[in-house]
């Protein structure tokens, strides 16, 4: 009836969705102070603010009502608190002039500069290239709705310490305590219920749950009150109830992995309002597995804020009396196990941390990367990519490390090489072995510069970021071990493998990837090693081994090439390693790090720091180097070096069957599988399945894939496939008629095309039997100069 009213109404009730979106976004981040009132022609935008619940947001950290089921809807980030100058001054000149972004932007493309000043060029594709802005801003981590969170933020220094920290002998005295629970004590810390296994994950957001804080501790009645102040919703932490028993005698609960009833392993809580010289014990009442390190030697780890802040001193291995035992209740399902030590904190009045193993944090990420991305010489040859968001709608990070190529033939002939960590969350053993390969690839040694030069390596740091920022052991917020579901086709609730997974095959159209390795933690053996696949083709048999045994030869007194397998279970089918082992990645494998320590040469009965761990990094470069060395003199001594080893264990696992065998005629025939051992060591060997509200999602995808299959159309061949088919045709047609007239004899020869061989690698050389050098090959002769003719470079393992 009234046309130009009705546009104008339509106006003024839909505006657009980007200036909306950019004037909170600005308002949010103190960009821009004044109300939508001053401007022009901002009613229509107040009535949709006022008639719009969702605008409710204030401006301090925890604070808005964001709740939302769809995590990538909003993101908050979080300024770090080292802007430049220029930069505040920018700030501050905005908040008084508020009409200086009045004016609309007249293109989304085009760069603006922190001065509003337009840049030649075009936006880059979100979530495609590098992830910070060079003023850095960081994602604050997202937390599941039901988790409280409080607003601190916890930071650790690394330090090693000046001597050797050896396990613990136990005396054969140690107590071992009864466990009484709250009806005999009293409960000093507890957290709400969290979600079990029957509930699911559903939304999250900035800082956890909403509304206020509560106070889970005790209040203190006065500064003669000795009891003990216990928190851990903080990043990783994962205590759920403390329960005093005696006067400095607490029986401490875990949070199991949320989602799930299980998995109770890792923890790291915090305690404060501590005694000094006074005897104190925690006993940690749920433990599921039923072996541990502690039962030989392992102790816990403990950080005192003051000897921190004073002393430059951090993580320490500490405690007495340790006992690991079975819980003498039973609550009818699963038996528990408990944890038990005495401590003594070093100051009074002190704020200390108990942990597992030495935490490494999403936000300890976070820095490290923004550290590099902000480095001029390192963003140089590192690339920071989004890889996908996690179910919570945090960034898995992916990083592509490699020097740029003088020739496209060069840059073709590079091969690949894969790294991740931190499927499990609690396997923090990961992130510090990652970390240290980080810092040497990145650095500017020759081994470093020439690994770039013949490589491109693919890292995703952190697989499961949201397990890690919540404290679960090993699962995601799917309530599932990931580390189970590689061949996964539900991307929406496993985004993290699945995106890696498809990565990998992505990255194995382009060129061949060389090595793949996921970092983990063990917490049944000592030492490190790595779990592989075994090879079938008899050709390359036991190549597969040379890199484990290399690296063994390279680091003897922290990795154990005995305690390495490769056989390939049906339990483990859907891991990283074997998954990629059976898309064609040949040297795949799990490298296990121990929770304890060492048993072999120097470091022996000693635990490992954060810098035996970071130390490994740097070796798997160094033995990357060797087992790509043109000199195939070190390859070929440890392939006879295994033949032996390979011979001596058939013969002693006949020995034990109490069977003779001809080890000089048929000993190659012999499966492998038949004489390793299994490598199950954890509690989730078996895969859970997927949850109950998954089943049906993962029916109808597979349903939708069978009925794609069959409307799929048949590829469209090349132009020689095209020109064979033509030719064989034309046999046959030749053929045909030549047999209906028999008085003819055929005068033609059938000429087929033979199969390309995709074997472009060179036969190994007979055994040359050398001494394994300990000096390494000279830096000479990995010096940039000696590869110029990289192309023709081979990799003398697989083809």
């Amino acid at each position: 009836m009234f046309p130009a009213l009705e546009t104008e109404l339509k106006q003024e009730t839909c505006p657009d969705p980007y200036e909306d979106f950019m004037y909170h976004h600005l308002q949010y981040y103190g960009y821009f102070k004044a109300q939508r009132g001053s401007l022009p022609n901002s009613a229509s935008h107040q009535h949709v603010r006022k008639n719009n619940p969702r605008y409710g947001l204030s401006g301090s950290f925890g604070e808005r009502e964001d709740v939302i089921p769809d995590p990538l809807q909003k993101e908050k980030l979080l300024w770090p608190t080292c802007l430049s100058s220029a930069a505040h001054r920018q700030i501050e000149a905005v908040s008084r002039d508020p009409l200086m972004l009045s004016s609309p932007l007249k293109s989304r493309q085009l760069l603006h500069d922190e001065f509003g000043e337009v840049n030649p060029c075009l936006r880059e594709p979100r979530d495609l290239f590098t992830f910070f802005p060079s003023s850095g801003p960081l994602q604050a981590p997202r937390w599941p709705i039901e988790c409280e969170v409080i607003k601190e933020n916890l930071h650790h220094i690394e330090w090693v310490p000046p001597q050797p920290e050896y396990f613990y002998q136990p005396t054969g005295n140690e107590k071992l305590p009864e466990i009484v629970g709250e009806e005999k004590g009293t409960v000093v810390y507890q957290l709400d219920s969290v979600p079990t296994e029957g509930s699911y994950f559903t939304s999250s957001r900035v800082g956890g749950k909403r509304g206020i804080i509560r106070e889970p501790a005790v209040t203190l009645q006065g500064p003669e009150d000795n009891t003990l102040l216990f928190e851990s919703r903080f990043e990783s932490g994962n205590l759920q109830k403390a329960v005093r028993v005696d006067t400095y005698e607490y029986e401490l609960t875990l949070r199991t992995d949320l989602y799930t009833n299980k998995h109770t392993q890792w923890f790291y809580f915090r305690v404060q309002n501590t005694r000094k010289d006074t005897t104190y014990r925690f006993t940690i009442v749920n433990l599921l597995k039923p072996k541990s390190l502690y039962t030989v030697g392992m102790k816990p780890l403990m950080y005192s804020q003051l000897d921190a802040n004073t002393h430059n001193i951090g993580w320490r291995r500490e405690g007495n009396e340790i006992r690991y035992y079975k819980n003498n209740t039973d609550d009818g399902q699963q038996p528990f196990y408990c944890l038990t030590w005495t401590i003594q904190f070093p100051h009074d009045q002190d704020t200390c941390f108990f942990a597992h193993f030495y935490p490494y944090t999403y936000t300890d990420l976070q820095c490290y990367l923004l550290s590099v991305a902000n480095n001029p010489v390192q963003s140089q040859f590192c690339k920071l990519r989004t890889l996908c968001r996690s179910l919570a709608g945090n960034t898995v990070y992916l990083l592509t490390i490699t020097n740029p190529s003088r020739t496209p033939r060069e840059a073709a002939a590079k091969k690949a090489v894969v790294l991740s960590a931190r499927v499990h969350p609690g396997e923090s053993n990961g992130s510090w072995i990652m970390k240290g390969f980080l810092d040497f690839i990145l650095s500017n040694s020759p081994d470093a510069q020439l690994l770039r030069d013949i490589f491109v390596f693919k890292v995703v740091p952190m697989l499961n970021p949201d397990g890690v920022i919540v404290g679960n052991y090993r699962c995601s917020l799917a309530g599932r071990d990931l580390n189970r579901h590689y061949k996964t086709i539900l991307k929406e609730s496993f985004p993290c493998i699945w995106h890696t997974r498809n990565m990998v095959k992505r990255l194995l159209e382009e060129r061949e990837v060389l090595l793949y390795c996921d970092f983990h933690g063990h917490s049944r053996k000592n030492n490190i090693f790595l779990y592989g696949c075994k090879n079938n083709d008899r050709k390359y048999w036991l190549h597969e081994r040379v890199f484990p045994l290399m690296l063994s030869k390279n680091v003897p007194d922290k990795f154990s090439f005995q305690s390495c397998n490769f056989k390939v279970q049906k339990c483990k089918e859907g891991t990283g390693r074997v998954v990629m082992w059976r898309m064609g990645i040949l040297n795949s494998y799990t490298m296990e790090s121990t929770f304890g320590g060492s048993t072999l040469g120097n470091k022996r009965d000693t635990h490992f720091t954060i810098e035996d761990l970071k130390s490994l990094g740097y070796h798997v470069c160094d033995t990357l180097l060797d087992f790509c060395d043109p000199d195939r003199t070190k390859f070929m001594q440890c392939l006879a070096e295994l033949k032996e080893l390979l011979k001596q264990e058939i013969h002693k696992k006949f020995n034990e069957l109490g069977q003779d065998m001809d080890l000089e005629g048929n000993w190659s025939d012999i499966s492998l599988s038949d004489i390793e051992s299994s490598t199950s060591g954890s509690d989730s060997s078996l895969s859970d399945g997927l949850p109950v509200h998954l089943l049906s999602m993962a029916d109808e995808v597979n349903q939708k894939k069978k009925i794609y299959k069959k409307k799929k159309k048949k590829p469209l061949q090349t132009r020689k496939q095209r020109n064979e088919q033509y030719q064989k045709n034309n046999l046959m047609r030749e053929l045909k008629l030549i047999e209906d007239t028999p008085t003819q004899k055929p005068r033609f020869t059938v000429s087929c095309c033979p199969k390309r061989s995709t074997n472009s690698s060179q036969e190994p050389a007979p055994d040359m039997k050398p001494l394994w050098s300990r000096n390494r090959y000279p830096a000479t002769k990995r010096g940039r100069a000696t590869m110029m003719v990289y192309p023709s470079l081979h990799i003398y393992t697989y083809p």
